[in-house]
């Protein structure tokens, strides 16, 4: 089974996390939330977000950037960024990868994109738009890698019912 891991570094926003959370829950990725984060796991907008999938998700937890690379040292990082000069559809991405996203004021720190700029990637963008929303960037990259994965374990078909309606 291919595995997509979600990394959200430093998060701000209740509703974002949430709304992440449940992109992980559906796609089967695994969210890795390193902190400090600018709400409480116990928020209600966190978990309003994505009440109904919370038992579907796999999370941990991070002290912060130092603690998140050693706890998973060897893997395939992958960094979000606006600042980034390869677009996000230009890399193969390999199994068991990192998706790595900064918060919403001020994205990841520069000194570890510049130490990793063939990873970086970006999503296209006007040229006067400053950012997507991060919850929108992280639903458009996983689907990307999935996509290019064949969408391993999803469901890509459904079914249409039959409904009379005035008939």
């Amino acid at each position: 089974m291919a595995i997509l891991n979600i990394v959200m570094v430093e998060p701000e926003i209740a509703g974002n996390t949430g709304n992440v959370a449940r992109t992980c829950a559906a796609t089967g990725a695994r969210l890795h939330l390193v902190k400090p984060l600018g709400f409480s796991v116990d928020d209600r907008h966190l978990k309003r977000a994505g009440l109904d999938y919370w038992h579907l998700l796999d999370i941990t937890y991070y002290e912060n950037l130092d603690d998140f690379f050693e706890k998973t040292k060897g893997g395939k990082y992958y960094y979000f960024s606006t600042k980034a000069l390869h677009r996000h559809t230009d890399l193969v991405y390999e199994d068991n990868c990192y998706l790595l996203f900064g918060k919403e004021t001020r994205g990841l720190p520069e000194s570890l994109l510049l130490k990793n700029p063939d990873t970086t990637v970006r999503i296209p963008m006007i040229e006067n738009a400053r950012s997507l929303n991060l919850s929108n960037s992280v639903a458009i990259a996983a689907y990307e890698v999935l996509r290019q994965w064949d969408y391993p374990e999803l469901l890509t078909h459904g079914e249409l019912h039959r409904h009379k309606w005035g008939e």
